[in-house]
């Protein structure tokens, strides 16, 4: 158990300097309009989500070892966005319409409103 701790602590140092990296390098080609970087990332990390969980999971090609030091440890750090559109796909997957409508627009909704309560929780303390 602590050696699968390790891994995920060490593939989450490196998503995390994915990300910087390759945000910054996407941020400095396109300065302008959206915020590319994080665009970037994330459809980026959606992508490679799926890579790994199909190579993985569904195919068997990658070791089952290293789906969660991956899954958890560096596409945790270089994106939950990866996460949460995973999450939403698998209750499309199995027909759950309602429940991944839900998912979607609820966590995106109530991440806006958090942000704002943030924003101003900060402002009073």
């Amino acid at each position: 158990m602590l050696q699968k701790i390790v891994w995920i602590g060490v593939a989450g140092a490196a998503g995390t300097l994915a990300r910087y990296a390759l945000g910054g390098i996407v941020s400095r080609w396109f300065n302008h309009g959206l915020p590319w970087g994080t665009w970037t990332v994330n459809i980026l990390g959606c992508f490679l989500f799926g890579l790994v969980w199909t190579l993985s999971v569904e195919r068997q090609i990658l070791p089952a070892e290293i789906r969660i030091p991956v899954l958890v440890g560096f596409m945790g750090a270089f994106t939950t966005f990866s996460t949460f559109i995973f999450e939403t796909g698998q209750l499309m997957r199995v027909s759950e319409w309602l429940a991944s409508a839900a998912n979607f627009f609820i966590q995106a909704a109530l991440g806006f409103v958090f942000l704002f309560l943030g924003f101003m929780a900060g402002k009073v303390l």
